[in-house]
């Protein structure tokens, strides 16, 4: 093995090491990521919010046969940095940015001046690693519609495709579109792993106000396919 591979390795390993718990981060992304209301909503017509048949089936969502797949569930992958988003059903195209917790211990999002960037949550698995990976975008901004607007309207075997730093592309199946009260967030249904790759993308939604922004969370919940 080369040095530069053992290099590579050894940072890895250091990312992994500064991982949360997953019970710490369940906790900070149910008040963290409720405060994505860096969307303005002061357009005519709001973002599309999904429809009650496109919600997973709440008895086990780690039960296939409740929520069947057009393909068999793919092998996990190492880990390796999310770098671009792809959501062809509603036409996202959009480089990816890593994102933490910012200094009041909260979830961060992009920077909300660039409308199309969305960003990894870094203390979670990437996207295609055993575990729940989580990719976060704003719904709009005092210019208009930004990354995630159409999050609302996927339904549910629809296709979600993150390019990864390594040049592989992790495929991602949709099982369920829903949105959650801020007040109210699942958190254990949202990030909890369920033994094996999946995915959430999660943007603003629900009602706004002035005064306190979004009331609730668009979140998609999707599993790993294919490998690319």
């Amino acid at each position: 093995m080369s040095a530069s591979e053992l290099a590579e390795l050894a940072e890895e390993e250091e990312r992994r090491r500064k991982r949360a718990p997953w019970g710490v981060i369940a906790l900070v992304l149910l008040t963290g990521l409720a405060l994505m209301r860096n969307g303005s909503g002061e357009f005519d017509v709001g973002p599309p919010q999904p429809a009650s048949a496109a919600a997973p089936d709440t008895r086990d969502t780690r039960d296939t046969r409740d929520t069947p797949s057009t393909f068999a569930p793919a092998v996990a992958l190492p880990f390796s940095a999310a770098d671009r988003i792809r959501i062809p059903a509603i036409q996202v195209d959009a480089p990816v940015t890593a994102v933490g917790l910012d200094s009041k211990g909260w979830v961060g999002a992009p920077p909300p001046d660039d409308p199309n960037l969305a960003g990894w949550f870094t203390g979670a698995v990437s996207p295609g690693e055993k575990g729940t990976a989580v990719i976060v975008g704003h719904v709009d901004n005092k210019k208009g519609p930004a990354v995630f607007f159409g999050l609302g309207s996927l339904d549910k075997g629809k296709r979600v495709d993150v390019l990864r730093k390594d040049g592989r592309t992790a495929m991602f199946e949709i099982y369920g579109v829903e949105v959650f009260a801020k007040n109210s967030f699942p958190s254990d249904r949202v990030y909890g792993s369920k033994g094996t790759p999946e995915l959430r993308v999660i943007t603003c939604g629900g009602g706004f106000s002035k005064q306190n922004g979004y009331d609730g969370n668009v979140v998609v919940f999707a599993r790993l396919v294919a490998v690319g």
